[in-house]
């Protein structure tokens, strides 16, 4: 016995490691790859006019970032559009924990009656998922919110960069996380909207401040997430029930090696999250790269750029505390505590059917592989002491997971009816007292 636990142990120590030997030895061929596409493909270059160049220049760029490093992807939001105004926007860290910050976008103008309008926006916290990506996953969903809102979100920390002395991240911790977000902001004045994984901490947050008869928020908008996973299961779903929980314990989560600052916490490791992204849809992304191999040999300089963009933001993946890992897999996914009312954080139980005041929208997307249809609509059975007309329910058509809260879908059709909901829920109760005050604008 004492054998097995010591070779799982330097499975999951030397698995991490090998991954970054790779990375490492790949890392020089993949820097040669992008100066050899640079000198192939730059006007002037004398390499440039040789024929097959162009060829050989999209070859190279396409080895190039199959073998790159991808680090966290900046939100890059400098300024917005409101009423046909130029908006400068600047991001600025409101809150620090060891595993979160909560940011805000803050809006300026040097125009009376621009200033006027940003202060009567509602106020909006976007509870990022943690399940992978970076919260800049998201960038679409902040820089369309801006538009009508004073926007927060929460930017979850790559763990492989928390030192142990820091302590363990569990899933009671990301609630603890929420009560302090929302607290600061202020309860009364707040509408949340939380994404994918997000939604399920986010629902219990709410319920455990309403249960404590704390301030709650006005609205909580829930966007393609696992509220009830036993609707419509999905491959994640499956993935999650078909393997007892020793098994992601013990093939999923490793030690964070010694070159980063979290060496040697126990983590399920980012390149393997991705991994399981790309084993989804294999033959998309392979036609994706190709796609993008014939687009810089034609010249379409718009649509390379588009990809480049694209998997910048998809590739770039962070390692996840693993306490809260397995918790999720257990809580959510096999043992489906909140649905089935058996889920207490840190003792207390949590009662979604005692929020009465919070207005609630769910979202689906009609072709969500992740969040099966009815998974996340499953929050108004739950939430039975909300009045039927705070309760609102959206399934968008032809939408996929990534659909309804980001891209073309989510701007035209997806966002103004989230607009609407919080429009509504900001009139019917006005802003209480007592609560801390988010700035102006």
């Amino acid at each position: 016995m004492g054998s097995e636990v010591e070779r799982r142990s330097c499975n999951r120590a030397m698995l991490y490691h090998l991954h970054e030997f790779n990375r490492s030895l790949l890392k020089p061929a993949s820097h040669l790859a992008h100066a050899v596409a640079a000198m192939f493909s730059t006007p002037g270059s004398w390499l440039a006019q040789l024929p097959g160049a162009t060829e050989i220049a999209a070859g190279y760029e396409l080895f190039y970032r199959l073998g790159k490093e991808y680090t966290k992807p900046e939100f890059g939001i400098h300024s917005v559009q409101i009423g046909g105004v130029t908006v400068p926007v600047v991001e600025q860290t409101v809150l620090t924990r060891p595993f979160c910050r909560l940011l805000r976008f803050k809006r300026y103008s040097d125009q009376p009656e621009v200033i006027s309008r940003l202060k009567r926006d509602p106020v909006v916290l976007v509870v990022a998922p943690l399940s992978g990506h970076h919260a800049t996953l998201l960038r679409d969903t902040v820089r369309t919110l801006l538009r009508d809102h004073k926007v927060f979100i929460t930017d979850w920390t790559d763990a492989r960069m928390v030192p142990l002395d820091q302590g363990a991240f569990s899933l009671d911790d990301y609630i603890t996380y929420l009560h302090d977000f929302i607290r600061h902001i202020g309860a009364r004045r707040l509408h949340v909207i939380a994404v994918c994984q997000a939604t399920v901490p986010a629902l219990a947050a709410v319920a455990l401040m309403a249960a404590r008869g704390e301030p709650v928020p006005k609205s909580l908008t829930m966007m393609g997430g696992p509220i009830d996973p036993r609707r419509s299961p999905t491959q994640v779903n499956d993935l999650a029930t078909r393997k007892p929980l020793s098994w992601f314990e013990t093939c999923l989560v490793h030690e964070v090696p010694a070159n980063y600052p979290g060496k040697g916490r126990r983590v399920y490791p980012g390149f393997l999250q991705h991994a399981g992204f790309i084993a989804m849809n294999p033959g998309r992304h392979m036609s994706s790269h190709w796609n993008f191999y014939q687009h810089l040999v034609r010249g379409d300089l718009e649509d390379a750029a588009a990809h480049r963009r694209f998997y910048d933001e998809y590739n770039a993946v962070l390692d996840m505390a693993a306490e809260y890992y397995l918790d999720c897999i257990r809580i959510v996914f096999q043992e489906y505590q909140l649905p089935r009312g058996l889920w207490r954080v840190q003792g207390e139980l949590v009662t979604p059917e005692v929020i009465t005041e919070t207005a609630m929208l769910s979202v689906e997307g009609e072709l969500d592989d992740i969040s099966g249809p009815g998974q996340t609509h499953a929050v108004h059975e739950l939430c039975a002491g909300v009045p039927g007309e705070l309760k609102q329910a959206m399934t968008v058509r032809s939408a996929g997971h990534y659909g309804v809260f980001s891209g073309r879908r989510w701007r035209e059709s997806v966002y103004p009816c989230v607009r609407e909901f919080i429009a509504k829920a900001e009139a019917a109760s006005p802003s209480g007292d007592g609560d801390s005050v988010a700035p102006a604008a």
